[in-house]
């Protein structure tokens, strides 16, 4: 009986699903390099006291790694360079708000955790409304989907109805967004519904929203198709969080409500 007690324990000792991890995980230390784009609160950016990460999905990463018996390894880099950061080797996956788009999906699996959407904003003393951006200068990071939500938009809108098209601005950076439009450099701006909320409040009476989220799409976790083990693992795990109310503690600590997704699903279907 004591024998049994003891294996118990050690049973309940051991990480969640750590047993289903990938052999090269082991290997490397049971680390995993996660690749990370620190320029998009709340879902990851830097404290600028510590220049620590920060935001919903380190959080959430952390909680997973806990889960799994595994350390971190985030590797801060630009947008452009996440998806190359995996077909390199660069690192094992992404979790850095990216969204699950089929066109990525032809090479990527993404295990989905949060709802997300295109939306126009512009700065709070500016007359621009959603039916005068026809013609305007809107600015966007150029490595996201956005540039081609905002041309989508703009046929649908402006060019049916013989008005200018929408002038899309691409940058490098979220920030250089903000830059541009408190310099007037573009008249409105393109960023996931999910980060606004928390832009507002940080700067509040600075920007104001323009309609709605004109799209809709999913964020996930990114994985090489190739790498069923480590998605699988992170799958179980993300499943045991939501279950166990980490998840829904996140999401209100991050005032990501409007956000939250009711169940992890890959690619955009719920979980086998």
């Amino acid at each position: 009986m004591k024998l049994l007690t003891v294996i118990l324990l050690l049973c309940m000792a051991l990480p969640a699903v750590g047993q289903t991890l990938p052999q090269r995980i082991i290997d490397q230390g049971k680390t995993i390099r996660i690749a990370v784009n620190a320029t998009y609160p709340p879902m990851e950016s830097r404290d600028p006291a510590t220049d620590k990460l920060v935001g919903f999905d380190i959080d959430l990463g952390d909680a997973l790694a806990k889960l799994l018996g595994v350390k971190l390894d985030w590797q801060d880099g630009s947008f452009a360079q996440l998806i190359p950061s995996l077909q390199t080797g660069r690192a094992d996956m992404i979790l850095s708000g990216i969204s699950d788009l089929p066109a990525r999906r032809e090479l990527l699996d993404f295990i989905d955790y949060l709802n997300s959407g295109a939306q126009f904003y512009t700065l709070a003393d500016s007359s621009l409304t959603i039916d005068t951006l026809c013609g305007k200068r809107v600015g966007t990071v150029r490595s996201t989907n956005y540039p081609n939500n905002i041309a989508a938009w703009s046929k649908e809108h402006c060019e049916q109805a013989n008005l200018p098209a929408v002038v899309v601005v691409g940058v490098d950076r979220m920030p250089l967004v903000h830059t541009e439009l408190q310099q007037g450099r573009i008249d409105a701006a393109v960023q996931g519904s999910e980060t606004l909320p928390a832009l507002m409040a940080t700067e509040p009476k600075t920007y104001r929203l323009l309609g709605q989220p004109f799209t809709k799409n999913l964020q996930g976790i990114a994985f090489l198709k190739t790498d069923t083990g480590l998605r699988d693992a992170v799958a179980s795990a993300l499943r045991t969080l939501f279950a166990d109310g980490t998840y829904t503690k996140l999401i209100k600590k991050w005032s990501l409500d409007a956000s939250a997704a009711a169940a992890p699903a890959l690619n955009g279907e719920p979980l086998p």
